[in-house]
């Protein structure tokens, strides 16, 4: 594996956890500057804000800053061992460190607007919850393709159920949906009945990507007016058309999107496998493993359609983790 033949892949919400990124601070000068700048813009001390548990980090308004220091605190240790990517992607919130690695906007502004964009999202969540008896969220639906789940989601709201929405388009074996308190809980009966193996709620505070949280948008467009968006370095692709961003001016324009329309991960996996050339591997820039999940999964379905076109051809890309320093020390074994 080339270190400049990576694509970074950067996690969202509610791949957090106590800790996250503490070893990077421990090692890297360059993760000291992020903290520092971080903790002013923020205005909190963001070291004792990672060491929070876990219920303190389910919040929005706190995981998007953590989340978003852990992915870049990632990205600069990498830089710090000779990685460059060739493209980079975000899932949700992540799509943020993409836009700072791709040099479409600065670490600084992209603190704003991920505070910015955390109270926003946080308030809108809260706004539900007192308007109902219990919490608005999102919840993964495993075991139904993705089609078939937007399918009964629409055969079960023109029939009468509201406040339900198709938010994550993971992968090809995993959706998540948007929704009220009620919603999520009449659903997970229904998603069962029809061959769901497991229906999980998330660690998330609201109902994102969905309809449900546009005061969530109005109440950040002042802050993303403020921020400059440049041209893209290099390839970026977008979670609201799952296809490579144009432009610094679409970039903006889709992350004000963003926050209410669903994310597309499964076109933008496609996306980034058939239009970037020469990738050795993907690497989970952040918290977690996720990411390298639902690409393993949306890979081995590339791989089987590639070898029903071109027998014998089993190319299948890797994707590694990448969110501590021990993940990074056995990429660069392998580079």
């Amino acid at each position: 594996m080339k270190k400049n033949s990576v694509v970074y892949l950067f996690p969202g919400q509610g791949a957090q956890y106590t800790g996250m990124a503490l070893d990077f601070l421990a090692v890297d000068t360059g993760v000291k500057k992020l903290f520092e700048t971080a903790s002013e813009i923020c205005g909190k001390d963001m070291r004792s804000l990672l060491e929070s548990d876990a219920e303190t980090l389910k919040r929005t308004d706190i995981s998007q800053p953590a989340v978003t220091l852990a992915n870049l605190a990632a990205a600069a240790a990498l830089a710090t061992q000779g990685f460059s990517p060739i493209a980079c992607a975000g899932f949700s919130l992540g799509e943020y460190a993409a836009l700072v690695c791709a040099g479409v906007i600065s670490a600084e502004d992209c603190f704003r607007l991920v505070k910015a964009r955390g109270e926003a999202m946080q308030k809108s969540a809260d706004r539900l919850r007192e308007a109902g008896d219990a919490a608005p969220g999102m919840a993964a639906v495993i075991g139904l393709p993705p089609e078939q789940v937007e399918a009964l989601i629409a055969e079960w709201s023109a029939a009468g159920l509201k406040d339900l929405y198709a938010a994550n388009i993971n992968s090809p074996k995993q959706l998540v949906v948007s929704g009220t308190a009620a919603a999520l809980a009449e659903a997970e009966t229904r998603f069962k009945e029809a061959g769901a193996r497991r229906v999980l709620r998330l660690q998330v505070a609201g109902p994102f990507h969905s309809p449900l949280i546009a005061d969530a948008a109005e109440a950040f467009r002042p802050a993303l007016e403020t921020v400059e968006f440049r041209e893209p370095k290099f390839p970026l692709f977008s979670n609201v058309t799952g296809r490579q961003v144009a432009s610094g001016a679409e970039a903006k324009k889709l992350a004000l999107a963003q926050i209410t329309s669903p994310v597309r991960w499964v076109d933008e996996q496609a996306a980034i496998a058939a239009d970037i050339k020469g990738i050795d591997a993907c690497l989970e820039v952040g918290p977690g493993k996720v990411l390298q999940g639902l690409w393993s999964d949306s890979s081995q379905l590339r791989s089987a359609q590639l070898r029903s076109e071109q027998p014998g051809n089993d190319s299948e890309i890797p994707c590694y983790a990448a969110g501590t320093v021990e993940d990074i020390a056995k990429i660069g074994n392998n580079a």
